[in-house]
């Protein structure tokens, strides 16, 4: 349900407006069990490895009642997180939460409340959730109030204070909830191409009827170890087909890679009449236990044409030297190595199990160099937070100086020809100083006005600093992201052979198949 065959991460989604409300139940607490079963054999994790979206919580988890599903949940919110599990849970109504949940939530996005009660559930849980950080209730209270249509409140337990913001608008067509008729429409096409791919897969592995001969096993000579597969349930209609085959163990290690496995497999050939009578490159690969080999056949059975070749004892001593040979040069174990994460794969991880290993261990990675480039940024971004404020404050000084300076200006200005009007005489010394003290305040209006574009002027290289600091951040970030990136990482394929001491034959002879 998470990756894809290839590692690639997956979204699966399950409907349940088609089930009743006992089914959709049902299979709600089955998933929340499964997945609180598999987060426990998961190690823990500070990066996300996967996310549980709920969307109409509404009946799951209660305040009051106590749901099946309820217990599995509110065990997620305490634990999830502790393993990569990220949570979110969607309501157009607070009040249908428990409360328990609310307290164990650390990142709220609040959008208009309708009801006081859903408001007053809200401001509860956020209370919980804050204990101890001196929650603000009344001024919380206020800011839930004011939001309105697309305007919604963060609550970050990480962070000091709630951040509001707008959305933005989006179109979207949404016809409802999807009939049974439109599920099997939309899914037509994948389940005929699985259709095709599983008929021909059984296609592939069906093989001729064998002709039948009598109902006597072919009796054989002395030294051919002779056996029947057992047929449990068949008591007639049985044929057998000759397969010379032979059941080893393969041992495989390297003190290297700190691999230590051991295996049982069997190869099965048909003998032919043709110069090579045994392939073992066309053996079919299986997994028989001895103890399901039988020394009768089932009562009654058909039997299958047996090449001449294979009555001969001093044959099978060859065709075992040849499997032996066979096996070290085409059966090794195979794992994957990524040199960028200095990671191997497990043995039986297929390819995108362990690129879906590798995108966690990315993550992790990721996470711990994002933390460390924000620590090795974060001084300077405080340093010019700090100027870029002290520029703020200057530009507002200095406009209300400007501002004193315009209305001082005016008021020297009409006081001197006020003077000049109203005085005994024309010109005076009186009135000429007023005139000169209102050229050198209009003289210094000008010079607060340049104070205030240098101060903007300041302003806006620090900005400038900012954005740029920024955007080095980010280019940084993205660098980790591609350098750490699963999908773009080259795995090598590493082999290992085993030896001729690594091999043992548990039985080798004529095998009888029903």
């Amino acid at each position: 349900m998470l990756v894809t065959d290839s590692g690639k991460p997956r979204a699966s989604i399950f409907t349940l407006s088609h089930l009743s409300d006992p089914e959709r139940m049902f299979f709600v607490s089955m998933l929340l069990n499964e997945i609180l079963g598999w987060i426990r054999t998961q190690t823990g994790t500070g990066s996300l490895r996967a996310i549980l979206y709920m969307d109409e919580i509404f009946g799951y988890f209660p305040p009051v009642k106590n749901p099946p599903s309820k217990e599995p949940l509110l065990t997620l919110l305490k634990q999830a997180r502790a393993f990569g599990l990220g949570i979110i849970l969607s309501t157009q109504n607070p009040v249908d939460l428990d409360y328990k949940g609310l307290s164990n939530t650390g990142t709220w996005f609040i959008g208009r409340l309708q009801t006081e009660r859903d408001k007053d559930r809200v401001l509860a849980g956020l209370e919980g959730a804050a204990a101890g950080t001196g929650f603000d209730r009344s001024s919380m209270d206020e800011k839930l109030a004011a939001l309105g249509q697309r305007i919604f409140l963060l609550h970050n337990a990480h962070e000091s204070e709630p951040v509001i913001f707008e959305t933005r608008w989006v179109l979207s067509y949404l016809s409802g909830p999807m009939s049974r008729e439109q599920i099997k429409a939309l899914m037509a096409d994948r389940k005929g191409a699985a259709a095709a791919e599983g008929e021909a897969a059984e296609t592939e592995g069906a093989a001729a009827p064998p002709a039948a001969s009598s109902g006597q096993s072919p009796m054989m000579p002395p030294g051919i170890e002779v056996h029947y597969l057992s047929a449990p349930g068949a008591d007639r209609g049985v044929v057998y087909r000759p397969a010379v085959t032979g059941i080893v163990d393969i041992h495989y290690s390297s003190s290297r890679y700190m691999i230590d496995h051991s295996l049982r497999t069997a190869f099965a050939a048909v003998p032919s009449e043709g110069p090579v009578a045994i392939d073992w490159n066309t053996a079919s690969e299986t997994t028989i236990d001895p103890a399901d080999l039988s020394s009768e056949p089932v009562v009654g059975a058909g039997f299958a044409d047996l090449p001449p070749v294979t009555k001969q004892a001093r044959c099978y001593g060859e065709w075992e030297k040849e499997l032996l040979r066979w096996i070290r040069q085409n059966k090794p174990l195979t794992l994957y190595r990524s040199g960028t994460f200095g990671m191997t794969s497990n043995v039986n991880e297929s390819e995108g199990q362990f690129r879906a290993r590798l995108a966690q261990a990315g993550r992790e990675k990721r996470d711990r160099g994002v933390e460390k480039l924000r620590k090795k940024y974060s001084t300077q971004f405080v340093t010019l937070k700090n100027r870029l404020l002290t520029a703020e404050q200057a530009i507002d000084r200095e406009k209300e100086q400007a501002t004193s300076k315009k209305l001082e200006t005016a008021v020297s200005f009409g006081t001197a020809i006020l003077g000049a009007f109203l005085g005994r005489k024309a010109v005076s010394s009186t009135s000429a100083y007023r005139m000169g003290t209102a050229m050198k305040t209009a003289s210094r209006m000008g010079k607060e006005r340049m104070d205030v574009e240098r101060a903007r002027e300041r302003a806006s290289a620090l900005r400038e600093r900012f954005e740029d600091l920024e955007a080095r951040l980010q280019e940084e970030i993205a660098a980790i992201d591609t350098h750490y990136d699963p999908a773009a990482a080259e795995l090598e394929e590493i082999q290992f052979y085993p030896k001729s001491t690594d091999i043992s034959i548990v039985f080798f002879g004529l095998l009888w198949l029903p």
